[in-house]
């Protein structure tokens, strides 16, 4: 092989080392992988679903949103949840309706037979959900570990939005 050839190979294979440099950096940063693990988003997202995370939104495009399914790292491992009460909200649940700052609030994802036990945010220690922190539940309220149990989200701790589910491949599709 003379050296033009070894420069070849070189300029070849720079290439796919290109590529591949830019698909971790997109995984490190911008994007990620997570799967469904439990029934608590059922039945907006099952056991076994994989979606693709936008670490980036809420860091340079827009802020964290009521409703939001969001990927939050908990005790060392992702949970996936839906934010519901944001910085400076009074939450309650009761009779099975959510009321934000004392305001009746229609839970529109929810199917008719999911039923949230009563709850205060002061059942967790608080009056209102100070600055940087939220509220996060599962779609299957009656089987969800979420902030009924281990407390409100520091904002640090959410790691993006849910984007779009991959998996099942009927399924595909922008999560709401």
């Amino acid at each position: 092989m003379d050296l033009r050839g070894v420069a070849e190979f070189f300029k070849d294979i720079s290439k796919y080392l290109i590529v591949i440099v830019i698909v971790i950096l997109l995984f490190a940063f911008i994007v990620g992988i997570q799967q469904v693990v439990g029934p608590s988003m059922e039945p907006t997202l099952n056991q076994g679903d994989v979606v693709i995370i936008n670490k980036l939104i809420y860091k340079n495009v827009r802020g964290i949103k009521r409703n939001d399914i969001v990927i939050i790292q908990e005790e060392e491992k992702n949970m996936i949840k839906r934010i519901i009460g944001m910085p400076g909200d009074n939450i309650e649940y009761k009779d099975n309706l959510l009321y934000i700052n004392g305001e009746k609030y229609k839970e529109s994802f929810l199917k008719n037979e999911v039923i949230t036990e009563d709850f205060k945010l002061s059942d967790i220690g608080y009056e209102k959900i100070p600055d940087g922190y939220y509220l996060v539940l599962g779609d299957n309220r009656e089987n969800s570990k979420d902030s009924r149990d281990f407390g409100l989200v520091n904002k640090k701790d959410i790691v993006g939005l849910a984007w779009i589910r991959i998996y099942p491949f009927n399924k595909i599709k922008f999560i709401k």
